[in-house]
């Protein structure tokens, strides 16, 4: 299960290393000269913390690429931002729903 898990390579400046991250343990971090070491390496640290885990009969966060998605979620913001965006959805002739999608999605 820790392949599942969603892993990102970048380069740290500060380190002069490559930095192996997941997305799911985000306390969790590789540093390496390779990119294909760090994240050898992160899935390896991802691998033995989720073995500790286990276990201990801790729970184990389920992989993001594994998870079920609605479609839907809440996003709250100021009255005056949901009264801009309906005006514009208005202008643009679209869904308020379909603005901010199209937004989100930029």
């Amino acid at each position: 299960m820790a392949d599942h898990y969603t892993y990102r390579i970048t380069w740290s400046a500060e380190d002069r290393e490559h930095l192996g991250l997941c997305a799911e343990f985000p306390s969790l971090s590789w540093l390496a000269p390779t990119p294909a070491r760090a994240l050898t390496g992160i899935q390896k640290l991802v691998g033995q913390v989720v073995e500790d885990m286990r276990a201990n009969g801790e729970p184990v966060p389920a992989p993001l690429a594994d998870r079920t998605y609605s479609g839907k979620f809440m996003v709250r913001v100021p009255p005056q931002t949901h009264r801009a965006l309906a005006i514009k959805a208005a202008e643009e002739r679209v869904s308020l729903n379909r603005l901010a999608s199209a937004r989100l999605a930029e």
